[in-house]
């Protein structure tokens, strides 16, 4: 797929200056540049790299004026970092827009579908399925029985979604991503032995949730495990039954969330953060990698530790931790003056 220096300024309402019919079909970074890649500068400490990029196209800000000769064309806009992350979506949008139904695939008879939404091949589309408009379903995809998938989202090759889950506009499920197992349910008998608690529940994911691959959303007890607007998960996230995740909130690889517990709004967690179940985190909450969290938490603290506390208390903290054994050591040496030991 080939572009103009003049499609792309239209795009991107820019400035061309340079060669207007030049053409590009590939992406690449300024220092690796290359004949018929396009790229951007957007960091003044990679302008040295304009004048001996070989990419056909740079986005640049306005603001920019060479200082020395250059070959590559340039299309000046007011924020070159922002026009080429908008860019990337428009080609995104261009390289996803399928739409038809492959072979082989199994839907069901009673399934519902557009005429705009892409189903690829080898996917099984259970009953009473319900797939909004411009839905798109690439291969291997295992959609169950009940699921509603509104407009505009997409689900990736080999992501599974489990029964009567509800899935909102403008999503994004990544490969291997696992919506709607069975929470991890299970009670003692009477001869020592566990039994499975049934899961009865469901998983909802609201609109412009984006779930990372490998991720995996456990259904509900009793009710619904629930995902909230604009939510975005990295991969290999466990968030077990009936957590409750807020709007906006953005946790990164391999967390765990144990069940039950209820995430506020525009919280930031870091990797590896494990959070014990039916806690709840409080709104604007900041939690570092590697943190573990067992208490419940207000709104706006900053954590850092296993078991987690105040981040700046863990920093103060940490200067002393590291230097115990010489801190022990001068405390047995004040203890033996003490005691009059030799």
């Amino acid at each position: 797929m080939k572009f103009t220096a003049q499609q792309i300024a239209g795009i991107l309402e820019g400035d061309i200056v340079g060669n207007p019919d030049i053409e590009v079909s590939k992406l690449s970074k300024i220092e690796e540049g290359m004949e018929g890649s396009l790229t951007f500068l957007a960091n003044p400490k990679y302008t040295p790299f304009i004048y001996s990029t070989k990419a056909s196209i740079t986005i640049v800000n306005k603001s920019f004026e060479p200082e020395h000769a250059i070959k590559t064309t340039l299309i000046k806009v007011e924020d070159a970092y922002k026009s080429f992350s908008k860019l990337l979506e428009y080609y995104n949008m261009v390289k996803l827009n399928k739409i038809g139904v492959e072979q082989p695939s199994f839907i069901s008879d009673s399934a519902k579908y557009g005429d705009s939404v892409y189903i690829g091949a080898f996917t099984y589309i259970g009953e009473n399925v319900t797939l909004g408009e411009n839905v798109k379903i690439f291969p291997n995809v295992y959609v169950g029985d009940n699921v509603t998938i509104d407009n505009d989202t997409v689900i990736f090759a080999g992501a599974k979604i489990y029964s009567e889950c509800i899935i909102g506009k403008n999503c994004v499920i990544n490969s291997g991503a696992i919506i709607g197992a069975d929470g991890f349910g299970f009670a003692p008998n009477d001869k020592g032995e566990f039994s499975k608690v049934p899961q009865t529940g469901n998983v909802i994911l609201e609109d412009f949730v984006d779930i990372g691959a490998g991720t995996t959303i456990d259904r509900a007890t009793l009710g619904s495990t629930l995902i909230r607007r604009g939510v975005k998960l990295d991969n290999q996230i466990q968030i077990a039954h009936n957590v409750e995740i807020g709007k906006n909130t953005v946790i990164a690889a391999q967390t765990g969330i144990a069940g039950s517990t209820k995430i506020g709004e525009n919280c930031m967690i870091g990797g590896q953060v494990g959070i014990a179940g039916h806690l709840i985190i409080g709104n604007g909450v900041r939690v570092q990698a590697q943190s573990g969290i067992g208490r419940n938490v207000k709104d706006n603290e900053t954590l850092q530790g296993s078991p987690s506390f105040n981040y700046g208390d863990w920093n103060k903290s940490y200067v002393y931790f590291k230097n115990l054994p010489k801190i022990v050591k001068n405390i047995n040496e004040l203890e033996k003056k003490v005691n009059g030991d030799n």
